[in-house]
């Protein structure tokens, strides 16, 4: 269990699962809609099936990259510790279990279901082909509160559609980050990145200029529930507030000469931010 936990990189699902549970939280708020154990049992498993797979999968189709790679050659298929034929397994019966799972949801999930799974899944082989890679991979994550508010309302949100653009632009901008760790490696193999692409300082650049779009639809998603929900207090602010000074206080890390503090500003930094603004969106819907 722990080599699989590791194979997904489970703790990394402090990411998305926030974003996940805001658009339950904003769903059941909607008029009509009221909160439901099971759903949230449901949503909960559909995000840990989703992620594994994804992950899973990952790894099986980059196997052969990643042995070549010093960094990632200790990752569980290279390094022997799961079969490869295991780990493809394993991404089928997440697979299943996601479309199963939203079978039980609604008929708007479960008919959608496949074009999550091809986007998470097709995220894998992006690098070969596309500097766009980091945008595919956070338009992955970005289904979260959209599927999640999905799940409960049977329709899509503006205030969700929002939040998941706001995904987007923040994964892309710390996977470009955490992309700097391979140009060399990843540019001697001819394959793709904005790092590759456009150099690491233009590449960081880009990462800001995404970072700044994410806290601007974070604030316009503010408005929006504000105007369409209730008004946000001052609960929901700091937590906006925390989660965009996170974003700022990440760039501050890194350098292109200098990436030493990579897995703070990848995984530290935004994990925090992501908690810290899950729960306190949640907890001042109901305050």
């Amino acid at each position: 269990m722990k080599n699989y936990l590791n194979l997904v990189k489970f703790s990394h699902t402090v990411f998305a699962l926030p974003f996940a549970m805001i658009g339950y939280f904003l769903g059941v708020n909607r008029p009509d809609h009221t909160f439901d154990l099971k759903i949230l049992g449901l949503v909960i498993l559909c995000m840990i099936f989703a992620r594994n797979a994804a992950m899973a999968f990952n790894r099986w189709q980059d196997r052969d990259i990643d042995g070549m790679n010093p960094r990632t050659a200790v990752r569980e298929i290279p390094a022997g510790i799961i079969p490869e034929k295991s780990v493809l397994w394993f991404v089928i019966l997440n697979s299943i279990g996601l479309i199963v799972t939203t079978y039980f949801i609604n008929d708007i999930c479960f008919y959608l279901s496949p074009i999550a799974l091809a986007i998470t899944l097709g995220y894998s082989y992006t690098k070969r082909f596309t500097a766009l890679c980091h945008l595919v991979l956070g338009l992955g994550l970005a289904l979260a509160p959209i599927g999640a508010y999905m799940a409960v309302t049977g329709e899509f949100g503006l205030v969700t559609v929002l939040l998941g653009a706001a995904v987007l632009f923040w994964v892309a901008g710390f996977d470009i980050i955490y992309a700097l760790q391979d140009f060399e490696f990843d540019k001697s193999l001819q394959l793709h990145s904005t790092p590759v692409w456009l150099g690491k300082d233009k590449a960081l650049l880009v990462s800001s200029l995404f970072h700044v779009l994410t806290g601007a639809l974070i604030i316009l998603a503010t408005y929006f529930v504000s105007l369409d929900y209730i008004e946000l207090g001052v609960i929901h602010y700091i937590g906006a507030a925390i989660f965009i000074g996170l974003l700022i206080y990440q760039h501050t890390l890194i350098k292109a000469n200098d990436l030493s503090k990579v897995n703070m500003a990848f995984f530290t930094t935004n994990g925090v931010a992501s908690m810290v603004f899950g729960v306190l969106l949640i907890l001042d819907l109901y305050v």
